[in-house]
């Protein structure tokens, strides 16, 4: 007979938790290296956000730097030059800068 028998294959190796474990690494450095310092910075830039008041200097995203003339619910008043004043989001400021900064620049 050319034709071989052909039996059934061992059933496979049972796998433990160890098998796992790198996996299980890989998301706790996941977790510590990228979602938690972003979680952090995020929730700094809300507060940040929440803060902001009549008078305080800041920088938006685009690179806009003004003074604060009128804070509403969502839009932002910002005296960019001498009674040149634009409206932007409040998502948009990027940053609080110190007192004086705009004089200095």
């Amino acid at each position: 007979m050319l034709i071989s028998t052909a039996y059934a294959a061992s059933s496979a190796p049972a796998q433990d938790w160890t098998s796992f474990l790198p996996m299980v690494v890989i998301f706790v450095l996941f977790y510590f290296m990228l979602i938690r310092p972003q979680m952090k910075q995020a929730k700094a830039q809300r507060e940040m956000i929440a803060a902001l008041q009549k008078g305080d200097e800041v920088a938006t995203s685009s690179g806009i730097i003004g003074k604060i003339t009128k804070v509403g619910d969502d839009i932002i008043s910002l005296e960019i030059a001498a009674g040149v004043v634009i409206n932007v989001q409040k998502p948009a400021i990027q940053a609080k800068l110190e007192k004086g900064t705009i004089k200095a620049l």
